[in-house]
């Protein structure tokens, strides 16, 4: 019996899981990007780390037989040591460790991996059932973070920043990503991404949810704000696909609900920059698993890094 954790910007997501079920799932608002705009570094990691405690002791009081706990988190994460280099999207968040302190204040394993990689892991355990094979996860949220399953096991790369898509380049000298480069994906494809071209095209700022509202009533520039989104995130895909040469490709993450915006421009984009060889070839679809790989891949991540340790 594992738990797994799907921590995201604004909110944290955790489940007590069993095989492939989730038993006990729990939600919490938890405003991690604001907190980290807000308090000085320290305060701002022993928060998170407090909001985890406190999660994870409900839910080991329900489940006390929980074995390891697996943390799927947004940002650059060391593959050897788990130490988060830095988060983008929560400033400030730079070589933190959040495994030992929790792990020494629970008294039970933590593992912490990308949530994206996670999320991929999850999606591959529920859709595939651990078939030879390889599947690209696309998670479009606050960010845009990827996971990479090559023949039924997750790639981190030797750095951890493996498939990290939403900081591909797409729109040079573009608009400023907090991971410092400019022009990247996220600032584009993302729920905040939207809401920056909107604001450019009618100078005014609403949330991403309000401008879809706005698209499904046929409005000009929430429509082309959402169609950036999805030539952008097709114009990065195509190209690692390339690289890579994946046939499944599963994509999530709060924006993924409004994949009916972005899907025309993302089809016509994605299949003209594909290579003709591979036109037709790559699958290209919408999560069926809703909220639960998160949660799911965390855990099952941290069983596999337990069997890796103890070999």
């Amino acid at each position: 019996m594992l738990i797994g954790v799907d921590v995201g910007g604004t909110n944290l997501r955790v489940g007590v899981v069993d095989g492939h079920d989730i038993l006990w799932e729990r939600r919490y608002a938890a405003d991690y990007s604001g907190l980290c705009g807000r308090l000085p570094r320290a305060q701002a990691l022993q928060a998170i780390l407090d909001s985890l405690h406190a999660a994870f002791e409900e839910a080991l009081a329900q489940y006390p037989d929980v074995t390891a706990i697996g943390i799927g988190f947004p940002g650059f994460i060391d593959p050897k040591t788990q130490v988060i280099a830095s988060s983008p999207n929560l400033p400030g968040l730079t070589n933190i460790d959040l495994a030992t302190p929790l792990a020494h204040r629970l008294g039970c394993p933590v593992m912490v991996e990308n949530d994206a990689l996670a999320a991929a892991y999850g999606e591959y355990a529920l859709c595939s059932g651990y078939a030879p094979g390889g599947l690209i996860y696309i998670g479009l949220g606050t960010g845009v973070g990827g996971g990479l399953i090559v023949k039924g096991s997750p790639y981190t790369g030797e750095h951890g920043v493996a498939m990290e898509i939403g900081h591909l380049i797409v729109e040079p000298n573009g608009r400023l990503c907090g991971c410092g480069n400019c022009g990247c994906l996220e600032r584009y494809a993302s729920a905040s991404g939207v809401v920056l071209s909107y604001e450019e095209f009618t100078g005014r700022h609403q949330d991403a949810a309000v401008i879809a509202k706005h698209a499904e009533q046929n409005d000009r520039h929430a429509l082309q704000a959402y169609e950036t989104a999805g030539a952008c995130l097709a114009q990065a895909l195509a190209h690692i696909v390339k690289v890579v040469d994946v046939g499944r490709v599963v994509i999530g993450g709060g924006m993924s609900h409004a994949w009916r915006l972005m899907e025309p421009a993302f089809r016509q984009r994605f299949e003209h920059d594909l290579i003709p060889v591979l036109r037709g070839k790559v699958d290209v679809e919408i999560t069926r698993a809703d909220d639960r790989a998160g949660i799911l891949g965390a855990a099952l991540l941290a069983a596999k890094h337990g069997r890796l340790a103890g070999e």
